[in-house]
């Protein structure tokens, strides 16, 4: 028996991973979508190379940085226990690897392709898994204390904070430190409009993300025997909720309505396994809301560039979440108890603040020494001719 739950946790951890590695497909066709038309092939890029950089760094550094466990052993031991161990670093690395694929949303058809690469590496080899090892392994001492002095340690389920907040927040000084795209902001204080290039490849990045997000949430049990059907009806109720708020305070617009969903999502992941699904809805509805409003304040007044609305929809909707958590878990709103909303005002905090700090260090210095953004020039042309030398839909056949 032990043998057989050994390899069914094994599976069930690997089912997880599977589907937010899906997610990654998720987030390359909603930047698709978004971004225009010169800039699709560099969002494909982006994410996989993302990823592939990610796994390597993850598997050599960070893993270890935030859990202490090194691979650097032989593989008879690496697969004991049906190679549980190596299951749940793929698992985890699919949520460090969303750092990156987050970040690359807001800094879109502007930011170099190698900079980024190298932002990514210390971002996922160091800045992301040190707040993951405070916040889910103990680190540095960091969750007994607000336990002794709140009666609860800092609670994110799946990652509201963690994930979602520290990537959203990682990339508003990366976006602020690039400036917008050329000709978005005018001097005479107009707009251009930049508006999607793909409604369909929007939504059908949004789908994606939707459903992998049931793995997300669900198989961060991470065994079969803590399964919670809870956290499944938390996150369908928490995004339908996002939704609808989005597609009301969206005025029917198809970007808010794909992307009020998410909103829902990243808000309900800190506490899908405490709150009563009534409260996840809230909670949801909320994000969704102020989702497009932050978004419509950041583009419109404040002139921030912030091309897929990463900040308020990861950053700010995570900040909720990791709110949310201490009010509507709480007994008294339905929830399951045992959360503290000091704790986790003292914990999101925490998080936001590491993470503004990391996105200015890592930025900073590249922008000092290797430069962030692409010229004039090759802007205006577009990333996918810059980088790549191809176009998404190439006019003609080459001859040789």
């Amino acid at each position: 028996m032990d043998a057989l739950k050994q390899g069914t946790d094994a599976l069930f951890i690997l089912l997880g991973g599977i589907m937010v590695l899906a997610m990654h497909a998720g987030f390359a066709f909603l930047e698709l979508g978004t971004v225009r038309k010169k800039n699709q092939v560099n969002a494909l890029v982006k994410i996989l190379v993302d990823f592939s950089v990610s796994t390597v760094v993850y598997f050599i550094v960070g893993y270890g940085v935030a859990y202490g466990t090194s691979f650097f052993v032989g593989a008879e031991t690496l697969a004991q226990k049906n190679g549980y161990d190596l299951v749940k670093f793929f698992f985890l690395l699919t949520f460090a690897a969303a750092i990156p694929a987050i970040i690359s949303g807001g800094i879109a058809e502007r930011a170099r392709f190698w900079p980024q690469l190298i932002a990514t590496a210390v971002i996922v080899g160091l800045i992301y898994p040190t707040f993951e090892g405070v916040a889910w392994n103990g680190h540095f001492g960091v969750q007994a204390w607000i336990e002794a002095r709140t009666g609860a340690a800092f609670h994110d389920f799946a990652g509201s904070v963690v994930v979602h907040a520290v990537g959203g927040w990682i990339a508003l000084p990366a976006v602020l430190l690039l400036g917008a795209r050329a000709n978005r902001y005018r001097k005479d204080g107009g707009m251009s409009a930049h508006p999607p290039s793909s409604i369909p490849f929007l939504a059908l990045g949004a789908w994606i993300l939707c459903v992998g997000w049931f793995g997300f949430n669900v198989m961060s049990a991470q065994t079969i025997d803590k399964i919670s059907g809870l956290v499944a009806v938390n996150s369908l109720m928490a995004m339908v909720g996002g939704t609808l708020a989005a597609l009301v305070a969206g005025k029917n617009d198809p970007g808010f309505v794909h992307n009020g969903p998410l909103a829902g999502l990243v808000a309900v992941c800190a506490g899908s396994d405490l709150m009563h699904p009534l409260g996840a809805l809230v909670v949801g509805g909320v994000a969704g809301g102020l989702f497009v409003v932050m978004f419509t304040l950041t583009q419109n007044r404040w002139k921030i560039d912030d091309v897929l609305g990463v900040w308020p929809l990861h950053g700010l909707c995570g900040t909720w979440g990791g709110l949310a958590a201490g009010i509507f878990g709480s007994t008294a709103l339905g929830g399951l108890g045992g959360v503290s909303f000091t704790a986790q005002l003292i914990g999101t905090t925490l998080g936001v603040a590491w993470a503004l700090l990391g996105g200015a260090v890592v930025y900073g210095i590249l922008k000092l020494t290797l430069g962030l953004r692409l010229s004039q020039e090759e802007e205006y042309d577009g990333a996918d001719l810059t980088v790549h030398r191809i176009s998404a839909t190439p006019d003609r056949e080459v001859s040789w």
